[in-house]
């Protein structure tokens, strides 16, 4: 793996990431192994858990960040992608980009000599996706469980499908016809489930898609980019919210998640964010350390 885009591309590094973020969780990996690196992190939309846990991480595996907005970039006054990835790789170790679009990130690698990482695009959220993983992992103990995704079928939506279809869970996707997920990404990790014998299912009944889930997992329905959708969003998918009977639908175990910010009262309730079904906030920490596993993976050599 040379860069991390896609969660596809990690598909044969899954267990291998995972391991590395247990074993940084627990302490277990010493030292500084990232000592004189450095990463730099573009950011072109605004971000808490990202910046923060890149920017940590690298901090406790001995290298540094460095955060640029695009106004800090000479893209702000109109250089090409493509020369920015030129000459920023000839400084830095790696390149972690949250950008608005997913091809922009796809020029950014094409051009540069140096690992790129997808800190979020409008296509995919690849890094999350390890969190939730390791999220789920230890507070189910196997991934032989549901996971329903209740909401938009967002970019969080798309890297969950292949998470669970590499690691042999089953999802299912609970939304409106019109806020499905990305058709493609939903057709290679259907290719990709019936090896792992995982399986998916996109509904819109809420019953169905809810019905026994071991896992219920949802994400603002307004994305950044999405404002002036907001009225018809929150009208579309005021049936699919995270409430109390949403609960009673799934697993008496069922654990809550949620890659924040979360907007309570809208996709998720107050009651359910502070139940004790929520594993919210060990998901969010889990994003330092599932970053620190990919980190190591990609800019140790």
């Amino acid at each position: 793996m040379k860069h991390l885009l896609s969660m596809e591309d990690a598909r044969d590094e899954v267990d291998e990431i995972l391991d590395l973020a247990g074993k940084f969780k627990r302490g277990e990996i010493p030292g500084e192994p990232l000592a004189k690196k450095s990463l730099a992190m573009i950011f072109e939309k605004a971000s808490t858990r990202t910046r923060v846990s890149f920017e940590v991480g690298m901090y406790h595996l001995g290298g540094n960040a460095l955060y640029l907005s695009r106004d800090d970039l000479q893209l702000g006054r109109g250089e090409i992608i493509e020369d920015t990835a030129r000459a920023m790789s000839r400084y830095v170790t790696g390149v972690m980009i949250r950008a608005i679009e997913h091809d922009d990130v796809l020029k950014f690698s094409f051009n540069s000599s140096v690992p790129v990482i997808n800190g979020l695009t409008n296509k995919e959220h690849p890094c999350q996706a390890f969190a939730d993983l390791l999220t789920i992992y230890e507070s189910k103990g196997s991934f032989d469980v549901t996971l329903s995704y209740i909401g938009d079928g967002n970019n969080v939506c798309n890297s969950l499908l292949f998470a669970s279809a590499f690691v042999g869970m089953d999802m299912n996707v609970v939304c409106p016809p019109e806020y499905k997920p990305d058709f493609e990404i939903v057709k290679k990790a259907e290719e990709y489930a019936e090896k792992t014998g995982s399986k998916i299912k996109i509904t819109d009944n809420v019953n169905e898609g809810l019905k026994g889930a071991d896992v219920i997992y949802t994400d603002v329905w307004i994305s950044m980019g999405d404002e002036a959708e907001a009225s018809k969003r929150i009208s579309d998918l005021k049936d699919y919210q995270v409430n109390e009977d949403a609960l009673k639908l799934a697993d008496p175990d069922v654990i809550v998640m949620h890659c924040l910010p979360a907007i309570r009262g809208q996709e998720i309730t107050e009651g359910v964010i502070n139940s004790d079904h929520t594993v919210i906030w060990d998901q969010a920490e889990n994003r330092l350390h599932a970053q620190k596993a990919i980190l190591y993976k990609l800019l140790k050599d």
